[in-house]
């Protein structure tokens, strides 16, 4: 009864990761989207620079209040981890830029089987028959429904590749300093943030002067613009949250395929509030595949042997371990 009861709230603490996750990445998609299409503020690096200061604010706050406990993040594992969420920003950023979106959202998709080649080269992960065939119907229905036009030059797909490793090695950095030094999602992110925010605000607006042809500092901000800024801000640190926590209690590939949900939903809500234009039979169908591929994936990896692995790292335990962290450690197997 009490093995049941434990597995009863770990399934509804996932399904609360999940749901913070999910409902704060769609917001911010949706916001942003109005801030740069209805009022022009283009400037994408800066505002992710942007989203770190208040993060860090967060942490901040949350340390003074107690409820984040002092840790250690050693400088060069920080380093790496900046270097690779940086690299991802602009490389995703670049990539959208320099290719057709198509392309682009075909790039997007090759994070999930970067992800899994991580796992089984570093984890020793091994994925059931099941497990990995679910895997392929997510990416079969999100292509379906999303991929449109093809072109491919050099230049976007140096980009592309860029942006789907960097990416794929900061998600994997996430869930393995969170092992490696038992850091809650709270004292890893009060390590990460300002190091993202303050090198993404100096980088930033070359980027997208370079990327757009104009300059950060010469916008004219209505009080709307201004309002969707600050409200895009928010959201976003429940976005880098809720990305720590999910990939903490799981791991990059189940947060790539599971995090498909966002695309199906952010299509929907897409159609609903901007117009039913692009809305067909082939869309509709692959956001049907995409959702069954999630569905069966889900059950597959959760049963036994579905997604196996065991870890070879060191666990160094941080001072927030040794005073009650209330957030779970992560093991390898899950």
């Amino acid at each position: 009864m009490a093995s049941l009861k434990k597995s009863d709230k770990k399934a509804a603490l996932d399904f609360a990761a999940w749901s913070f996750n999910v409902t704060t990445s769609v917001g911010i998609i949706m916001v942003n989207k109005a801030l740069m299409a209805t009022y022009g503020f283009s400037f994408a690096t800066t505002l992710t620079g942007l989203h770190f200061v208040t993060t860090t604010l967060m942490t901040i706050v949350f340390r003074w209040l107690g409820l984040s406990q002092p840790s250690q993040l050693p400088v060069s594992d920080l380093i790496k981890f900046v270097i690779f969420s940086n690299l991802s920003i602009v490389g995703m950023n670049v990539s959208l830029m320099w290719n057709s979106v198509g392309f682009y959202q075909i790039a997007k998709l090759c994070m999930i089987p970067a992800s899994c080649l991580l796992e089984v080269v570093f984890d020793h992960v091994h994925y059931s028959r099941d497990t990995k065939l679910s895997i392929m119907v997510v990416l079969i229905g999100v292509a379906v429904c999303t991929v449109t036009d093809v072109s491919v030059n050099a230049r976007g797909l140096i980009a592309a590749v860029i942006a789907v490793w960097s990416t794929a090695f900061q998600q994997y950095y996430v869930h393995f300093l969170q092992r490696k030094y038992s850091l809650n999602s709270f004292n890893l992110l009060g390590h990460t943030a300002p190091a993202q925010a303050g090198s993404l605000l100096l980088v930033g607006p070359f980027v997208d002067y370079l990327l757009t042809g104009q300059r950060v500092d010469h916008f004219g901000f209505s009080s709307l613009a201004l309002f969707f800024l600050t409200l895009s801000c928010f959201i976003a640190i429940g976005v880098n949250l809720s990305q720590f926590i999910c990939i903490g209690r799981f791991s990059a590939v189940s947060f790539q395929v599971l995090g498909h949900m966002k695309t199906v939903l952010v299509l929907s809500l897409g159609f609903l509030f901007f117009g039913k234009e692009g809305l067909n039979l082939q869309v509709v169908l692959g956001m049907v595949l995409a959702v069954v591929g999630m569905v069966w994936y889900g059950n597959a990896s959760a049963k036994p042997g579905g997604k196996e692995g065991r870890s070879v790292l060191p666990v160094v335990r941080s001072a927030s371990l040794n005073k009650g962290s209330s957030e779970e450690k992560v093991s390898a197997d899950e």
